[in-house]
């Protein structure tokens, strides 16, 4: 399904072989190879990363397990704040998806918060395979507070990220393009910030082909 809507800016091409290709990657074998819930217990380096940030709750886990067509290769929890560890999974033994705590949530001892932040932080400073953060943010709330916060210390970092817009299906239509252009205009801020801004759908598929694509063009291009 194509993700791009008229007047929402316009997307870097991507020719039906590169979709096809990322599609049968994607499809490959995907498992769970490690998780780390302190940097002594992070996995050697060895293939190229993407990983993916955001705010609890903004479906991090739902998107993990649609691109890779499961629905539990990444653990879903109605209840934010789930996923309190780096969890990194194999992809056909050619990269490493990668996927980071969520921040954002109130209802987190602060000595919490700042052990996953602390760890967050050493990831995204100590891999040289880490050829991206995709950083989803809810289309229906936009990027927050807490959201620029995280992309100035990409910026700091001097990490490659993009910003991916989760739950469009809970959009109207019309909304989808403003959506995109108020992430593009916060993403426009921000030294390390890819410009594209990519929307999705993990209920319906909406923009899964195209963010395929980007990852496998990213890691593997």
């Amino acid at each position: 399904m194509a993700a791009h809507i008229p007047g929402a800016g316009t997307p870097e091409g991507r020719t039906p072989e590169e979709i096809e290709a990322a599609r049968k990657l994607f499809a490959g074998p995907c498992d769970f190879i490690s998780g780390a819930a302190s940097v002594e217990s992070l996995p050697p380096i060895a293939l190229p990363e993407v990983a993916f940030a955001g705010r609890s709750n903004v479906g991090k886990s739902s998107l993990v397990n649609a691109l890779t067509g499961r629905r539990t290769l990444a653990r879903v929890s109605a209840r934010p704040g789930h996923t309190r560890q780096i969890n990194f999974f194999d992809l056909a033994g050619r990269l490493h998806l990668v996927d980071l705590p969520g921040y954002g949530f109130a209802q987190v001892s602060k000595s919490m918060k700042e052990t996953w932040q602390d760890l967050a932080s050493a990831y995204l400073r100590g891999r040289p395979t880490l050829k991206r953060v995709c950083l989803l943010i809810d289309s229906r709330h936009g990027v927050k507070d807490s959201d620029h916060e995280t992309m100035k210390n990409l910026d700091r970092a001097a990490v490659s990220y993009q910003l991916i817009l989760t739950k469009t299906d809970q959009l109207r239509q019309a909304e989808i393009p403003r959506a995109i252009k108020s992430a593009e205009a916060a993403a426009r801020k921000h030294g390390a910030a890819h410009p594209e801004v990519l929307p999705t759908s993990s209920e319906t598929g909406f923009g899964i082909p195209e963010l395929r694509a980007e990852i496998s063009r990213v890691a593997l291009g």
